[in-house]
């Protein structure tokens, strides 16, 4: 009888002691992060909007070499996968599924799909904020030609924080992005206020039109459609040192999911959509050079965006910050 009951349980132990625990920070995220993080506008007729990562993982494959290499890709699966792995659609991206269409923010700038914050601490009270938006679709339309489109699609912008105290503001644009003073950016409650792109989702600090990449292509930005991050999110921090993510407390869905999707996802090193299709070979793609095309490679993830960076840009090389609008 006692040896009955014993067997089991020593069965476990091995499970039991080799479990590693996903590390939780024991600081929340900074209440500063969230009292000046930005509220940010999508483009009144935007159709594209912020998606849910988890959801979006459903409706992938994991391909290497063209091949897929398993039948589907989760939260516990993804972080191990290799940086030449991307995220391919099981849909026909031109049929347009509804997922690519993500999920509408409400009047209050609340939407289900969470966003995703990191906070890194570094050297002499520095704080930096990533507030990472994550959409499942990239579309563009310029000169009635379709440039740049993607499955899934990552953009951030950045405050840094010396001693709590905000400093300088980062916005990501396409390949590049901006950066200002904090005092120079447009407040709304005391928060900076930024302008989403149409499609693209590029970010900046004013609304109109805005020089794309390529010459007289121009994205289009509105005081549209609220988007509060805060109001739901993944919360997260990172050790530049350990190279390592650590749960922090979210709000809302993000809040509630984070914990049982733990941060391996965000060790992810490959693509989040499919790689660029041959020309003339897949629904209609075409190019004017070898890097814009109809549709293009899927983006990378938070850990490629050079969250350890010293200077305020995300290309260190070439940063330049804006006193003025």
């Amino acid at each position: 009888m006692f040896l009955s009951t014993l067997v089991p349980w020593a069965l476990l132990l091995p499970s039991l002691v080799l479990a590693k625990p996903v590390r939780r920070d024991t600081q929340a995220v900074p209440s500063f992060v969230l009292q000046y993080a930005p509220l940010s506008y999508l483009y009144s007729q935007e159709k594209y909007w912020p998606a849910d990562v988890a959801d979006h993982l459903t409706h992938v494959t994991p391909q290497e070499g063209g091949k897929n290499i398993a039948s589907s890709v989760d939260f516990s699966t993804i972080g191990s996968l290799a940086s030449d792995v991307y995220l391919t659609s099981k849909d026909d991206v031109e049929s347009h599924p509804a997922w690519l269409g993500g999920i509408p923010t409400d009047s209050s700038g609340f939407t289900n799909a969470p966003a995703t914050i990191i906070v890194v601490n570094k050297a002499g009270g520095i704080t930096d904020a990533f507030y990472f938006y994550f959409y499942s679709y990239d579309h563009a339309t310029y000169l009635d030609l379709q440039f740049g489109d993607h499955v899934g699609d990552w953009e951030h912008s950045m405050i840094r924080f010396v001693n709590g105290v905000p400093q300088f503001v980062y916005l990501s644009a396409h390949s590049g992005g901006a950066a200002y003073n904090f005092s120079a950016v447009t407040k709304q409650d005391g928060r900076p206020v930024t302008y989403i792109a149409s499609g693209t989702h590029a970010n900046y600090a004013t609304p109109g039109a805005h020089q794309h990449d390529l010459p007289l292509l121009d994205d289009q930005t509105d005081k549209g459609h609220l988007w509060d991050i805060t109001k739901n999110f993944r919360g997260f921090t990172y050790d530049v040192s350990a190279k390592s993510f650590a749960l922090a407390s979210g709000v809302a869905a993000g809040g509630s999911k984070e914990g049982s999707e733990g941060v391996g996802w965000l060790n992810f090193a490959g693509r989040w959509g499919d790689k660029q299709y041959p020309i003339l070979i897949k629904d209609g793609q075409y190019c004017i050079t070898s890097s814009e095309c109809k549709f293009v490679d899927g983006p990378t993830g938070p850990e490629a965006k050079n969250l350890g960076r010293t200077a305020v840009c995300q290309d260190e090389s070439d940063c330049d910050i804006k006193s003025s609008l």
